[in-house]
């Protein structure tokens, strides 16, 4: 580092000069205009010494210096990056044009972790850094000799994946605990992201800006992220840590600044550079959100179309900086509604329900401290989610509290008042969670959740965590107990679940092993449990190799191994199977799978054994397609019975240009009894959805979806403006249709659809922040 330093006497510079004034000033300054004296609020800090002899200040001046560089040395980490303080902010608009960029620092020598670690790029990347007490700016110049091959759209929100993209990871504490995702597309449409405890939640949606255009040698993307988005802590100066990311579509490639460790594989969270923050305001933040929301249904009662639903609502949901780390949210009356419908899915002969991630805002913020280590890691672990909000279905009133209480101290709780869509009495639901950062991104956490229903209740508390072993290895754990009544009068029903699995992964090699065991009377009304009763271990080793080619840019061989215990009938089953997988240019993929494998049920064993085979990828900038197809042994649950299933999924993505998007998708499905070979159903779900983008801010889509078995086609019309998440306007219409109609005193399959049900809504909001 770099630093301009002396003597000032009266008004005068004397470097590393002795004077016998009566006294002197020490002065030092960073090249980028920010004081080298941590926790200070000035650029320039005086140290005034009176009544000292002449002759002994020169060597008083020369100890203060050492001094106060020891000192510097001691708080602030080494290598950190000190962006550039400003009080003239850039404009936001994809040009760097700002007089700060000439001024900021600038970091490069971006290389690729994705297909392979360690090489340069082709293009370079410049990153420029710099601040205000109010925001945090960035700026990306990724260069490139044909702009003509870079993938971008204006398209809505969170579609942008496929593109080329960059993303500012950034984690707000810099306790490697979880990060913040800023996903940005050369033309500046957002995407956002929070990490924790191994897992990408991508449905947050954060206030933050950004603009991006491509140029005659590459694309431009300037990003600010208000304070008052993220949490920090309460210190001066605030210590962050980020890993600057790019993503080159056409080939498969993506790289970071700092360059990942191969011996760390992707473990993000400790690989990342400090970044260090003076006199930046800590908020005591407010929120206010209202929303208004009118409904109007109508159905088929009979033949004849009456309105059953005429209904408009108003809701408030507010949010308190208690501190700039600890968030307290409130609401009353929320909308919950979703502006789209789920995607259909085949809801037939299944063991268990089906997996909806959250939509919803309220439960969004500090969703990703409820993430639990290794849940759902393993191939027989039937704990997917130690909370899913998504069960809690109509709350009334709802209050959170996220955040931290100190460095290494993180809280997150819930309570609603629930109000059953199916009817009955209200339900109170709470939860609460807790987690204590170790070294590096290791932590301990305990989580308790409940339902409470009159004299009915489901209870679950326990412990998770994860432990860094070696820079290539963790150890996940978790152990839930639960306490389950039905209804009044009955006897309460004990279980209990543990996990844990030991992770290996680095450039060469990833490997893991795994234990589950969860009880028969263990259960989760607030999490997501698929099964009960098993007893399980399970291996998995993977290695990776790079062909010297530019058509396969990787290979890697899954070997899988997993042994299960039914523990309600004592029988074993078992899954083994073996995958290969190549990584091709554009995002293209290709694997086959192999698998020997037998299922429990009922107490009886089933063969599910099968072949799977599936690619696709970006194969030009207008088409994108992936398909899938598996032949398997399978189970006929209502029965049970043998039989032999047929999966197919396809999905195809096109975009003519540049502001639309037709995105068509097939599922197949089909199941044979195997004496006889008896079809027993064939469900095909076929779904189009037409997006036209007119800006950033507002689209127009049209959706249609025909379900076969059911003999249902749904259409929905969607008019969406979203300028901020919190400020949107959505107005929709929909329709259900089935082949089906009245005659007489009852309903009868007809060869024509007709309209069974029918719905406008309409949804405003805005969100007021000081």
């Amino acid at each position: 580092m770099d630093a301009d330093f002396g003597l000032t006497i009266g008004d005068a510079i004397s470097p590393f000069s002795a004077t016998f004034l009566p006294s002197f000033r020490l002065t030092i300054i960073d090249p980028s205009g920010v004081s080298l004296l941590p926790g200070k609020s000035s650029h320039r800090k005086n140290f005034h010494v009176h009544g000292v002899p002449s002759l002994n200040r020169s060597f008083l001046a020369l100890a203060s210096t050492i001094l106060l560089f020891s000192t510097l040395a001691a708080n602030e980490p080494v290598g950190a990056l000190r962006p550039l303080r400003t009080e003239t902010p850039p404009r936001i608009d994809g040009v760097l044009d700002d007089v700060v960029w000439t001024q900021a620092p600038r970091v490069s020598g971006f290389k690729t972790f994705i297909p392979d670690f360690g090489k340069e790029m082709p293009e370079s990347t410049h990153v420029y850094m710099a601040y205000d007490r109010e925001n945090l700016y960035f700026a990306y110049y990724c260069y490139d000799p044909d702009p003509s091959t870079i993938k971008a759209e204006v398209t809505n929100r969170d579609n942008i994946r496929r593109h080329d993209w960059i993303c500012i990871n950034l984690d707000s504490f810099n306790d490697q605990q979880a990060l913040y995702g800023f996903y940005v597309n050369p033309l500046g449409i957002q995407e956002d992201s929070r990490f924790a405890a191994g897992g990408e939640d991508m449905s947050v949606d954060f206030v933050w800006y950004s603009a991006g255009r491509i140029v005659e040698n590459g694309y431009i993307v300037e990003v600010q992220i208000p304070l008052k988005s993220i949490r920090y802590a309460d210190t001066n100066p605030v210590e962050m840590s980020v890993v600057f990311e790019r993503r080159v579509s056409r080939r498969s490639e993506q790289a970071t600044y700092p360059p990942l460790d191969p011996r760390m594989g992707f473990a993000f969270l400790v690989q990342m550079k400090p970044i260090l923050y003076y006199d930046i305001e800590h908020y005591t933040l407010l929120e206010v959100l209202p929303g208004v929301t009118y409904r109007q249904d109508f159905r088929d009662e009979q033949g004849v179309f009456r309105r059953y639903v005429n209904k408009g609502e108003g809701s408030l949901t507010m949010k308190y900086g208690i501190t700039s780390d600890l968030i307290l949210d409130a609401t009353y009356n929320p909308d919950f509604s979703q502006v789209e419908s789920d995607a259909g899915q085949v809801d037939v002969n299944l063991r268990s329900g089906i997996f909806f991630p959250e939509k919803r805002p309220f439960f969004l913020e500090g969703n990703e401290i409820f993430n639990v280590a290794g849940a759902g890691v393993t191939p027989a672990d039937p704990l997917i989610a130690g909370v899913h909000t998504r069960t809690i279905e109509n709350p009334l009133v709802g209050v959170k509290l996220s955040g931290k209480i100190g460095r290494k101290s993180t809280i997150a709780s819930i309570y609603a008042l629930d109000e059953p869509l199916a009817g009955g009495d209200r339900l109170h639901v709470p939860i609460l969670r807790f987690k204590q950062a170790l070294t590096e991104d290791s932590y301990l956490g305990a989580l308790m959740t409940a339902r409470e229903d009159g004299g009915a209740y489901n209870r679950v508390a326990g412990t998770d965590g994860t432990i860094r072993v070696s820079a290539s290895s963790t150890l996940d754990y978790n152990a839930f107990a639960s306490d389950t009544k039905d209804a009044m009068g009955t006897e309460s029903r004990t279980g209990h679940s543990i996990a844990a699995v030991y992770q290996y992964g680095t450039r060469d090699l990833n490997y893991s092993f795994g234990f589950n065991s969860v009880s028969r009377d263990f259960n989760t009304m607030t999490g997501f449990l698929f099964r009960t009763g098993i007893l399980a271990i399970s291996g998995m080793v993977t290695p990776k190799f790079y062909p010297n080619s530019d058509f396969v840019r990787r290979i890697d061989l899954a070997f899988v191994s997993s042994q299960t215990r039914d523990e309600f009938s004592r029988l074993w089953e078992t899954l083994n199977y073996i995958q290969f997988q190549a990584t091709l240019p554009a995002g293209v993929s290709f694997r086959i799978r192999g698998r020997h494998s037998t299922e429990v049920f009922a107490g009886q064993r089933f063969r599910t054994d099968g072949l799977l085979v599936s690619g696709g990828g970006q194969f030009s900038r207008q088409v994108n397609f992936t398909a899938s197809y598996e032949h398997a042994n399978a189970i006929y649950f209502p029965a049970p019975f043998q039989g032999v299933q047929d999966l197919f999924s396809a999905t195809l993505i096109y975009q003519p240009w540049n502001q639309f998007e037709a995105r068509l998708s097939l599922t197949h499905v089909s199941f044979h009894r195997d004496s006889g070979d008896v079809k027993i159903y064939e469900y095909p779900i076929g779904r189009a959805r037409l997006t036209y983008q007119m800006n950033r801010y507002l689209f127009l889509r049209a959706i249609a979806e025909y379900n076969k078995l059911r003999r249902t086609l749904l259409t929905d019309y969607l008019v969406s403006f979203t300028y901020i998440p919190g400020t949107v306007l959505h107005a929709g219409y929909g329709s259900l249709y089935q082949r089906t109609e009245w005659q007489t005193n009852t309903y009868v399959d007809a060869d024509s659809f007709h309209e069974l049900r029918r719905g406008f809504f309409f949804k405003m909001s805005y969100l007021w922040r000081s």
